[in-house]
């Protein structure tokens, strides 16, 4: 699948010099942030239309979906773009671990500070 970005949408993203913006996945119902990621025009375009996450992978410079090979996938209930223009928010109902590494979400491994 492909195609182009709402013109009206693209002229609202502040890109990166690569040409990505910073997403942001967070749980439905919960707001639990799950993961950060980036995505590209294509990127956002395919998961405005089909409501399956897709992001950029900067380390292997392609499209992936969320969950395409691990089954830990993310359906899209909602996007929404910052007052800034460089930070989409995809709020998400999360099948699995959201990390790579199975966690439930990346910001569980290191606690650099906690409430008192």
């Amino acid at each position: 699948m492909t195609g182009a970005l709402d013109p009206a949408i693209a002229a609202r993203l502040k890109r990166t010099a690569d040409g990505l913006v910073c997403a942001v996945a967070q749980q439905r119902g919960t707001n639990e942030v799950l993961m950060v990621a980036w995505m590209d025009d294509e990127a956002l375009h395919r998961t405005l239309t089909t409501r399956r996450a897709t992001y950029y992978s900067r380390s292997r410079q392609q499209l992936w979906v969320k969950g395409e090979t691990s089954g830990h996938t993310q359906y899209v209930h909602e996007v929404r773009l910052d007052c800034d223009g460089d930070t989409l928010l995809l709020v998400v109902d999360q099948v699995g671990g959201a990390c790579h590494t199975g966690d439930r979400t990346c910001f569980d491994a290191d606690l650099l500070l906690a409430s008192e």
